[in-house]
């Protein structure tokens, strides 16, 4: 169980699947930038926020209701909680510019917002639903014994990097190039100081007689 002080952004679990080293710059070293894709999310979820929590029949929706796991040592903010009356029925309910990713992060990141809300007012919630704002409607999110135990290996690990205060090395890859914080990750440099390790390797090969030097060798290290 974690204290009070010791809770974590809810979204912070998004930005460790999507990048470690993505994660640990915002939540460890405390950078930030602003891309179009981050300035739409926002837009969106502010708009989610800034609704009036209504009463539709039996179904009362409310927005930008604040959660907590001491569990999971996790804290944030739901776009939408819908209670149905009829059955005693909880769903969260996310909303997500763009289309539904390849990796689970927004899924993963609506089960913590689930187990929360369990936590909370000691029920049992069996699914939640995320809104993308390409499609125009909901993709149905089950909360699975596998979906609930990577969610809560991942609420761990984010607070055992956060704790070692670990930022892992940058490694380029194709999705950097959406992310706001490329130009501070700086992933395109990881190549220069490898290409140079490389050339140095090269050239001691070809100098000592015993062959090349062992793996281990860094000329930054």
């Amino acid at each position: 169980m974690y204290t009070e002080k010791e809770l974590l952004p809810i979204s912070a679990l998004q930005h460790l699947i999507f990048c470690e080293r993505q994660c640990a710059l915002i939540h460890v070293e405390q950078l930030w930038a602003e891309n179009l894709f981050t300035v739409q999310g926002k837009q969106l979820h502010e708009k989610a926020h800034s609704g009036k929590s209504e009463t539709r029949g039996e179904l009362k929706i409310t927005r930008g209701l604040w959660l907590k796991s001491h569990r999971l040592g996790l804290l944030g903010q739901a776009d939408v909680v819908e209670f149905h009356a009829k059955g005693s029925l909880v769903k969260p309910v996310e909303y997500k510019r763009g289309k539904p990713k390849k990796d689970d992060s927004d899924r993963v990141q609506l089960c913590a917002q689930a187990i929360c809300l369990e936590e909370m007012l000691k029920i049992s919630i069996e699914s939640g639903a995320l809104f993308y704002g390409t499609r125009q409607r909901r993709t149905d999110v089950l909360f699975d014994s596998d979906l609930r135990g990577r969610t809560a290996a991942k609420a761990e690990r984010l607070h055992q990097m956060i704790a070692r205060r670990e930022t892992p090395t940058a490694q380029r890859d194709k999705k950097c190039d959406k992310c706001s914080l490329l130009n501070l990750c700086m992933p395109d440099s990881m190549r220069l100081v490898k290409g140079s390790n490389s050339w140095v390797q090269r050239q001691f090969a070809a100098v000592l007689p015993d062959g090349p030097v062992s793996d281990g060798f860094s000329i930054y290290e």
